[in-house]
């Protein structure tokens, strides 16, 4: 699975991580809907470090189709509410 950070680039993560990732994605989710801004911020940072820790980094002039889009480090509340779906930024 391709996966892109917005403003870094891209990884190719094994979809057998997913269910590691959905946990953070749950916290993130509940951490919006309750409007819990430090908590979303420590719950993004970790979501993102531990997609890239899983992930392996691809060439930056390579563009390949992403299947899963995440928001960069410094996104808001407000933007990433925009980037949800019913699952959450990861689905399943």
């Amino acid at each position: 699975m391709i996966v892109r950070i917005m403003g870094e680039g891209q990884v190719r993560l094994a979809e057998s991580h997913l269910a590691d990732l959905n946990k953070l994605d749950d916290e993130l989710l509940a951490e919006m809907e309750n409007g819990d801004g430090p908590g979303f911020r420590r719950t993004l940072q970790a979501l993102l470090t531990r997609v890239r820790e899983l992930g392996e980094p691809l060439p930056d002039d390579s563009l390949e189709p992403s299947e899963l889009i995440l928001p960069s480090s410094d996104a808001t509340l407000e933007g990433v509410r925009d980037l949800l779906s019913d699952d959450g930024l990861i689905p399943g």
